[in-house]
């Protein structure tokens, strides 16, 4: 099935070069053409940059006409001075896109502990102003990339009282992920038509359910963030009731572009060569079930092992053991690409650990455990561990 178009009524955005990366664009600018409903949800690490402040107070207005991102520099732990540039992008984007400072969030990614590039910025965001386009959502995703090898873009249609409605997103994040809403931000834009209080409620249970069921290698960032317009362009009647067949609709539409975004980050992770779903089941609690899918996914051990195509299922099991996650293993089942490797107790044999040692070399794997000891159950997607990681990250500011 055709991908759905990134452009959404009513929005322009634009990714420009102003060379604060060493190649590539570096600006994003995203633009309603009317007032929008706003949301975010951001990092909850006591450690954020100045721009996770400046839109965290200003999204509590539930509404924003603009957004304005730069890679390469996150503007983090730089004082008054990392307050004042991130304020200071806001106006710039304002006086290119003819609105309220106030009405513009911000957001950073990049080397922590470097001053932001201010006179680069100028320029740059000045240049993004002037190259706004329907179709430019592609443009500012490239624009927002550090050491993301792809572009994660994703985009839905659906129907709202029998208006067309249109959602799409942009995000970035490849290390540093394991968002508590990585290093990861998205943007998220649509023409229907939603009050401030419902959009915030729906965007925090499409990031639940998608962001923060995401790691690549179990650390937070600074400067997550996530925000989402909605200006209303559709021209349906506002959604305010989240038990209305329409809040519902959308936000099945919503929760499909999030974690389309949130896989294709996990298969992106630095030096990954395996998207792999985790999946958790036969918890005691929904809360256990994630911790559980959370600790397989992080494990350095169970990492390895699926990088190196190797069915070794008892570092499943010893992971989960030490996180003290109940379990019975007289019932729990280990599966592995759909083999399972471990049932009521014991190993299933030799020959289901070939078979799921062959199907570890496809480049998207699931790792499946049944605790059996409850009824509750955790998705949680992230990738292997390989040696490029290590270079990657060993070399990261050097």
């Amino acid at each position: 099935m055709k991908t759905p178009s990134l452009a959404v009524p009513g929005f322009r955005a634009a990714g420009v070069r102003c060379g604060i990366k060493t190649r590539g664009p570096d600006v994003a600018l995203i633009v309603s053409d009317v007032p929008a409903a706003a949301a975010g949800v951001f990092t909850r690490s006591t450690v954020v940059g100045a721009p996770v402040t400046v839109s965290r107070e200003r999204v509590r207005r539930g509404r924003a006409r603009a957004i304005v991102a730069n890679a390469g520099v996150s503007n983090v732990a730089m004082g008054a001075r990392g307050l004042r540039d991130a304020r200071r992008m806001t106006e710039l984007a304002a006086r290119a896109v003819g609105c309220r400072a106030e009405e513009v969030l911000v957001a950073s990614t990049g080397v922590i502990g470097h001053p932001l590039p201010m006179d680069k910025l100028t320029r740059g965001i000045a240049d993004a102003g002037r190259s706004l386009e329907p179709g430019g959502l592609d443009a500012a995703s490239r624009a927002i990339l550090t050491t993301d090898l792809v572009q994660k873009t994703a985009a839905v249609r659906t129907k709202i009282d029998g208006r067309s409605v249109s959602i799409a997103g942009i995000a970035k994040g490849s290390g540093m992920i394991e968002p508590d809403v990585a290093t990861m931000l998205s943007f998220l834009v649509t023409d229907a038509a939603i009050a401030p209080p419902l959009l915030r409620r729906l965007l925090r249970g499409a990031a639940d359910a998608s962001y923060n069921r995401l790691t690549v290698d179990g650390e937070s960032s600074t400067s997550d963030t996530v925000l989402l317009l909605a200006n209303g362009v559709a021209g349906h009647a506002p959604l305010r009731d989240a038990a209305s067949a329409g809040a519902r609709r959308f936000a099945a539409a919503l929760g499909e572009v999030t974690q389309e975004l949130a896989r294709a980050i996990a298969r992106d992770g630095e030096g990954a060569t395996k998207l792999v779903t985790v999946k958790v089941g036969g918890a005691r609690s929904a809360e256990e079930a994630a911790r559980a899918a959370k600790r397989i996914a992080n494990s350095m051990l169970v990492k390895t092992a699926l990088f190196g195509g190797d069915p070794n299922w008892g570092r499943i099991l010893q992971t989960i053991g030490a996180a003290r996650v109940a379990i019975r293993l007289e019932r729990a089942v280990v599966s592995l690409c759909g083999v399972a490797v471990f049932r009521a107790g014991a190993p299933t044999g030799v020959a289901a650990r070939r078979r799921a040692g062959a199907r570890l070399r496809a480049q998207e794997v699931e790792v499946a455990l049944d605790l059996g000891a409850g009824r509750h159950a955790a998705t949680v997607w992230t990738c292997d561990l390989s040696y490029d990681y290590v270079k990657i990250n060993a070399e990261y500011t050097t």
